[in-house]
C-alpha cells in the first residue's frame, strides 16, 4: 500500500476545516505536511503545534490562484524535505447569488480559487513526481460538483470541472505511477456551516443528508487519506457525503 510514514504531502487551505483535519491526519500517519494557506498567523500556530506534538511540519503562504505561488510552493516542499509524494488541492471558496446577479468578477474569482488552482498544483507537483516514480493528487471537489445547487453556479462550475479533470489526469498519468482523485464531501460542519450561524437553514441542510447530520472535517481527512494509501484507486470522485446524492 501507499505507506504514509516519511511521505512528504503539500495541504491547500490547511489552516481550518477538513484542510486543517488533513494534515492533522498525514502527520499522524508519519508523513511529513506543508500546510499552505493565505491565513499566515494560524498556518503557524498550527506548524508550531504539530512540531511540539513530536510532528513534522512546515508552512507557506501560498494564493493558489497564482500560478507562480503554487510552484514556489512545490519548490519549497522539494527544497525543505528533498522530494514530493502527495498534493491534496483543498483550498476554495464559494459565492452564493443569483446568477442573473453574479459579476462577472465574482464568477472569475472562484474559478481561479477553485479550478486553476487544481490545475495550477496538479502541474507543478507532476512535474515532480515525473522525476521520482510517482505520487497522488487529491482535489477535493464537493457533491455540487455532482448535483446542482441554485445560487450556486460558479460554485458548482468549478467543482464540476474538478471531478473531470481528476478523470482526465488520472488517464494520462496513471501509466506513470501517478495517481489522481477526488473526494467530494456533502455539507460539513465549520465555521461558517453550525447551527449557531445558520439557524433554520441548518436544519434544512441536515434534512438534505438521509444520515442525519452533517459531516465532520475529519470523516472527509479519512477519505483523502485512503485515496493517498490505496494503490490501486485512480480516476475516482469519492462521495462522502452521508447520502446526499442517493435520494
Amino acid at each position: 500500500m501507499f505507506n504514509l510514514q516519511d511521505k512528504v504531502a503539500i495541504v491547500t487551505g490547511g489552516s481550518s476545516g477538513i484542510g486543517l483535519a488533513t494534515v492533522k491526519a498525514f502527520v499522524a500517519k508519519g508523513a511529513k505536511v506543508i500546510l499552505s494557506d493565505i491565513n499566515t498567523e494560524a498556518g503557524n500556530q498550527h506548524v508550531a503545534s504539530i512540531r511540539e506534538s513530536g510532528g513534522e511540519a512546515s508552512f507557506f503562504e501560498a494564493n493558489v490562484a497564482d500560478e507562480a505561488a503554487v510552484q514556489a510552493l512545490v519548490k519549497f516542499a522539494v527544497d525543505t524535505y528533498g522530494k514530493l509524494d502527495i498534493i491534496v488541492n483543498n483550498a476554495g471558496i464559494g459565492v452564493l447569488a443569483p446568477t442573473h446577479e453574479l459579476s462577472f468578477e465574482e464568477y472569475n474569482h472562484v474559478i481561479k480559487v477553485n479550478q486553476d488552482s487544481v490545475f495550477y498544483g496538479s502541474k507543478y507537483a507532476i512535474q515532480e513526481f515525473l522525476k521520482t516514480g510517482g505520487g497522488a493528487i487529491v482535489s477535493v471537489a464537493s457533491i455540487l460538483g455532482t448535483v446542482g445547487e441554485p445560487g450556486a453556479f460558479a460554485y458548482n462550475a468549478s467543482k464540476g470541472a474538478v471531478n473531470i479533470m481528476t478523470k482526465s489526469l488520472a488517464a494520462e498519468y496513471s501509466g506513470q505511477n501517478i495517481r489522481v482523485n477526488s473526494v467530494c464531501p456533502g455539507y460539513v460542519e465549520s465555521g461558517m456551516v453550525n447551527k449557531e450561524a445558520l439557524g433554520d437553514f441548518y436544519d434544512g441542510l441536515v434534512a438534505r443528508h438521509p444520515i442525519g447530520r452533517l459531516g465532520r472535517p475529519e470523516e472527509i481527512a479519512h477519505a483523502i487519506v485512503f485515496l493517498c494509501e490505496n494503490e490501486f484507486v485512480t480516476g475516482c470522485n469519492l462521495l462522502v457525503d452521508g447520502g446526499y446524492t442517493a435520494v
